[in-house]
């Protein structure tokens, strides 16, 4: 084992909670206008899409209002009139019923039309946010993964998104829906009577204010939700990834009581949320039916009484059309002020989700100053030049600001780290005055106890961190001039933990080097000892492999890895204790490979089986952050300190 768990950088509880400790729960956040405004401008594009569901809503609006007025002319100049003819004629009732559905129809149409075009707004905005939001997350340092939990990641793309989801398909248009509603029936309402519309103002006025009360506290408990959620979701991850040492050390009972804590913290916040969200429809809903019947009474009042009714259209007695017309525009004013009430919650969610979504985007992405590039190269008269063929030869393409012109110098492998100081978290240093130089060709292995800091040093020359103090140099050029990919693809790295991914053990393969043939994909396999093993798989090179490759064995899982290190073919190898899960015979076997992989180039090896690294140019023994021995295989067993010990089996790695 390396030391990488132990030297990883201590976990601070991210905003969402994370799987470390129990996350207080702090006050609500408010909502930020800059939030809604960034928000805004991945709507804003679609605009003729948005100007036509407008149009839409518009038509909704007026026809649902204009079929409301029209029941007031049918009562008033058709149905009143009918019943005190003898003989009736129904036909132009049944021309006034006909316009009237067509009114329905249309505003049907103008819904179903919406909904369609809103649907593909909202898949379209969600896409052009997750595309940002992976591509931001890809420029992020190692750091922010080292400490946020994957299942809170993952979150972001999974509940926060569908509260956008929600927010943008359904609480959007209905907001504006509503609106625009509300404008075109209090209009109508006007038209029918001015005293029930100020009757009409008067009990929405009391509407809003519980609305405001009991969706306000309804909004904070929504927030919560949502970190709770995060939260949840991050410990879930953890468990089912380490669930093996879970039963190993029989702590299935510890895992269900951290579960149901976090659990009963989520239920708790839910429960308020919705308790709160439940109650506000039914409140406004039975506001609504005490104050449609104080307008049935108070109209029917004015009516009988015979008092001057006021209207758009002048000044007129109360009709019983016109009082039916305004009971059902009424009707027609409560809802969109209920769905308005009610959407108050699902837009705190959703704000909630978005601001999470900005708050990764935010995240200050990987800095990299470098500005010497890695090329193809070929030599011609003695001289370097750059050439798209891959020609095996590899060289520093140096660009000077002063004069303009480049220079190309040949890599090496030559690494040199001088006085290197470290630490994770400032307050602990987990490297002293690392000094070391890796000459060309050399292989330089890293000997130590966990937490050492073997693995440290690795990350170090992949500026994975940046360094506190010192220097480190490769060919001369300090690294921090190099651009990170280019240096990175100068380094091939063989882990412990081995990653593979979803697709063909080809595919997992030519991972290391996308343009590489199916020739070279087997060399690199046989290099690696793995090609008789992958022949015997069902489908062969063309075997699909999924989650992680977990029907291959570690050892199996290992070779790939190796195999893909070794197609990329890289000058400087860095190996993480590649062999740690390889039996001893299979060892034996990759250990020749690896050493023909090697030839040629610098390696850095990490290793507890000290069998692999007895051939290495040097060797270092480190101690909490220390070299405190540095030698071949027979210096140090000449000098009888740690490592003659360690080799002796008088002192074990820890």
């Amino acid at each position: 084992m390396s030391e990488k768990k132990n030297s990883a950088p201590v976990r601070p509880v991210p905003a969402g909670g994370g799987p470390r400790g129990p996350r207080a729960m702090g006050p609500m956040q408010p909502i930020h206008k800059e939030t809604v405004a960034r928000l805004l401008k991945y709507i804003v594009p679609f605009w003729p899409r948005l100007v036509f569901v407008l149009v839409c809503i518009v038509l909704n609006a007026i026809a649902t209002a204009a079929a409301a007025t029209f029941l007031g002319r049918i009562i008033d100049d058709y149905i009143a009139p009918l019943l005190l003819e003898a003989n009736p004629d129904f036909g132009g009732l049944l021309t006034a019923i006909l316009q009237m559905a067509a009114l329905y129809i249309l505003a049907i149409l103008a819904t179903f039309t919406q909904a369609r075009v809103m649907a593909v707004v909202t898949q379209s905005v969600l896409k052009k946010i997750r595309d940002e939001m992976f591509a931001h997350m890809q420029t992020l340092p190692i750091r922010y993964f080292d400490t946020h939990t994957h299942g809170e990641v993952m979150s972001y793309y999974t509940n926060d998104t569908d509260t956008l989801r929600q927010m943008v398909s359904q609480t959007l248009p209905q907001t504006i829906s509503s609106a625009i509603t509300l404008v075109v029936v209090f209009i109508s309402m006007l038209n029918c009577s001015v005293w029930l519309t100020l009757l009409m103002l008067v009990g929405t006025f009391v509407m809003l204010q519980a609305t405001m009360k009991l969706g306000g506290r309804s909004a904070r408990y929504f927030v919560s939700q949502q970190q709770a959620l995060a939260s949840l979701n991050g410990y879930v991850e953890e468990m089912i990834n380490g669930q093996k040492v879970v039963k190993v050390f029989n702590r299935e009972g510890k895992a269900k009581e951290e579960f149901d804590r976090r659990n009963d913290e989520l239920c708790s916040n839910m429960t308020e949320a919705n308790k709160l969200s439940n109650i506000l429809g039914p409140v406004n809903n039975n506001m609504g039916h005490i104050l449609y019947v104080i307008l049935a009474i108070v109209g029917g009042a004015l009516a009988i009484s015979g008092t001057t009714n006021l209207s758009l259209q002048g000044a007129g007695t109360l009709t019983l059309g016109a009082i039916a017309s305004f009971l059902t525009l009424s009707r027609n004013f409560m809802m969109p002020v209920n769905q308005v009430a009610q959407q108050i919650s699902f837009i705190a969610m959703a704000m909630a989700g978005a601001e999470r979504i900005f708050g990764l985007m935010d995240e200050a992405p990987e800095q990299d100053q470098g500005y010497v590039k890695l090329v193809n190269a070929k030599e011609v008269n003695g001289q370097l030049t750059e050439t798209d063929e891959h020609t095996g030869l590899w060289a520093w393409k140096h660009p000077h600001s002063a004069d303009g012109s480049i220079t190309y110098t040949k890599l090496q492998g030559d690494v040199v780290m001088v006085d290197v100081d470290f630490a994770y978290v400032p307050e602990k240093t987990v490297l002293h005055d690392i000094s070391l130089y890796a000459r060309p060709g050399q292989k330089v292995a890293f000997v130590g106890a966990t937490g050492a800091g073997k693995t440290t040093i690795t990350n170090l020359i992949n500026r994975f961190y940046d360094i506190a103090d010192g220097k480190i140099r490769y060919d001369g050029i300090n690294i921090n001039k190099i651009h990170k990919p280019d240096l990175r693809r100068s380094l091939g790295v063989v882990l412990q933990d081995v990653n593979l991914f979803t697709g063909t053990v080809m595919d997992n393969i030519r991972y290391g080097k996308l343009n590489a043939t199916d020739e070279e994909c087997i060399a690199a396999a046989k290099l690696a000892n793995a090609h008789d093993f992958i022949t015997r798989l069902p489908d062969g090179y063309n075997t699909v492999l999924k989650g992680d490759g977990s029907g291959l064995s570690q050892g199996q899982r290992q070779l790939i890895s190796i195999a893909r290190a070794a197609v990329a073919d890289p000058p400087v190898m860095i190996l993480d204790e590649a062999t740690s899960s390889i039996d001893t015979r299979t060892e034996a076997l990759v250990q020749r490979g690896m050493d023909r992989l090697m030839q040629g180039r610098t390696v850095f090896v990490i290793a507890h089986r000290l069998s692999t690294v007895q051939n290495s140019d040097v060797i270092m023994v480190l101690d909490h952050g220390r070299i405190i021995e540095r030698g071949n295989h027979d210096q140090l067993i000449a000098q009888q300190g740690q490592y003659y010990q360690l080799y002796t089996g008088a002192f074990e790695l820890e």
